[in-house]
């Protein structure tokens, strides 16, 4: 089933669906599952777990509504099960002040796991705009997001992109009080 035959995006509501993409195991298993079906056994590879690790995580995911069983076949008596996404784009409900951002939390880690020599480009950039400056900022990152993810090819290797457009919270100035 190629991607573009899935709904555009799958909004998580439930505590079942969230607790379900907050595992880091299943954030990389759904990673695998972004641009091909794939089996438990190629998940499995993929992702360095058992088998049954990998069956695991694929039914709660499953059982969550964020994958499903695309296409079967039949290989030495046994049904081959392929998995893939429920929809292109799986939508996380905002965190909430002071609760942790699952998606950046799950991003990091997976930074933090990349070889040390491979390629990447990690930035950080403080900025003063204006609302409107700062909406069309989101847009563009998002459409630019969009474009490379309609030119990704599933034979060439994975890359992440993540970006975080926001407000930081207002420090109280060291010492108490400004005044």
């Amino acid at each position: 089933m190629p991607t573009d035959d899935l709904p555009e995006t799958f909004h998580v509501t439930t505590a079942e669906q969230l607790r379900a993409v907050a595992n880091l195991t299943r954030h990389r298993i759904m990673a695998v599952l972004r641009f091909e079906p794939a089996t438990i056994t190629q998940i499995a590879d993929r992702v360095g777990l058992a088998k049954g690790s990998s069956s695991y995580h694929v039914r709660l995911l499953e059982r969550a509504g964020l994958v499903k069983v695309v296409r079967t076949r039949k290989v030495r008596g046994v049904t081959e099960r392929y998995y893939a996404m429920a929809a292109q784009t799986i939508e996380l409900p905002d965190p909430g002040e002071g609760r942790p951002d699952v998606l950046m939390r799950n991003a990091v880690a997976d930074l933090e796991a990349a070889p040390a020599d491979g390629t990447r480009q990690v930035r950080m950039a403080h900025l003063r705009l204006t609302e409107e400056q700062f909406t069309q900022l989101g847009e563009r990152l998002q459409a630019l997001a969009d474009e490379y993810r309609d030119l990704s090819d599933p034979s060439l290797p994975d890359a992440s992109l993540v970006f975080a457009l926001f407000h930081p919270a207002t420090r109280v100035p060291a010492g108490g009080d400004a005044e």
